[in-house]
């Protein structure tokens, strides 16, 4: 059992793929598949299975195990580091899990005030919904992950970053583009787009604060996907501005509920992350601080 072969595993796990964990790592796909084989061999258990239909499979213990494996790995990371750091070095990656509006909005600024204290650290991003970042935080797929209003309950610690205010998005030429202020009640008789994602229960909140039962046309999970609806005139939505601000063929206004939502960074533990994942999140905090 060694080090390298969990490296193998977890590379092969991640991508579902034995041809490009070994792209990736620079071995041949018979290295790739050699190391797994010895690792099953010494364990005596099946860690993957390959399918025809869905690809590559974890087996019961392989989904077990590789939690603990990406760990061990984790903490190789983080022994590095402070090697590194003791002999004043800079050394390590960072794994961030994003969903879209972060990455367009907040993480480019973090990133250029990083880079100019901490230019050799390097930074692997993985882009998903706000479930799958938990998901990759509680799995060990990610260092941190932007988040949105943990839960009191979460088994994560996290930093604030910015507030979101929701607002109401329509298509260009609808009638409340001559609005400042959108009254929520105005919106009880338009066709509405409601979210099926992390924040529709921001929604059902703004519409029960105000006692109006929207009129829902349709039901969407995929933010994109109701952007593009909106912009075709199938109905209105209400979301956060951060993303919505970002889709230029999108008018949007205030409503006259105030609602906002707190997007925040998130990682197991601040007290046992890696140097390079303090540094960040200590870069993050103080740029937006000061915003």
């Amino acid at each position: 059992m060694t080090i390298a072969r969990f490296e193998v595993f977890s590379k092969v796990v991640e991508l579902g793929s034995f041809t490009k964990a070994a792209d990736q790592l620079n071995m041949t796909q018979s290295a790739v598949s050699h190391a797994i084989a010895n690792l099953e061999s010494e364990w005596s258990t099946t860690l993957l299975i390959r399918d025809r239909k869905n690809g590559l499979l974890l087996t019961e213990v392989g989904q077990r195990t590789i939690v603990h494996i990406r760990e061990i790995l984790n903490r190789m990371e983080i022994i590095q580091q402070e090697i590194a750091r003791a002999a004043k070095l800079e050394v390590g990656t960072i794994r961030i899990g994003t969903f879209a509006s972060a990455s367009a909005c907040l993480l480019p600024k973090i990133l250029a005030n990083f880079q100019k204290q901490h230019p050799k650290i390097e930074f692997r991003f993985f882009e998903g919904t706000y479930e799958e970042i938990i998901e990759w935080l509680s799995t060990g797929v990610i260092d941190i992950g932007f988040v949105v209003q943990p839960d009191a309950k979460s088994a994560v610690e996290w930093i604030p970053l910015a507030k979101d205010e929701m607002v109401v998005a329509f298509s260009k030429g609808h009638k409340f583009n001559q609005d400042d202020v959108v009254p929520v009640r105005s919106l009880q008789d338009e066709p509405f787009i409601m979210p099926t994602g992390m924040y529709q229960s921001h929604v059902q909140e703004i519409f029960q604060q105000a006692k109006v039962a929207p009129c829902i046309r349709f039901e969407v999970k995929d933010c994109n996907t109701i952007a593009n609806m909106v912009q075709e005139g199938l109905g209105i939505t209400i979301g956060p501005a951060l993303f919505l601000k970002t889709q230029p063929n999108l008018q949007i206004r205030r409503l006259d509920v105030e609602h906002w939502r707190t997007v925040a960074l998130a990682c197991p533990s601040i007290a046992a992350s890696s140097p390079a994942v303090k540094a960040f999140l200590a870069v993050a905090s103080q740029v937006f601080n000061k915003s």
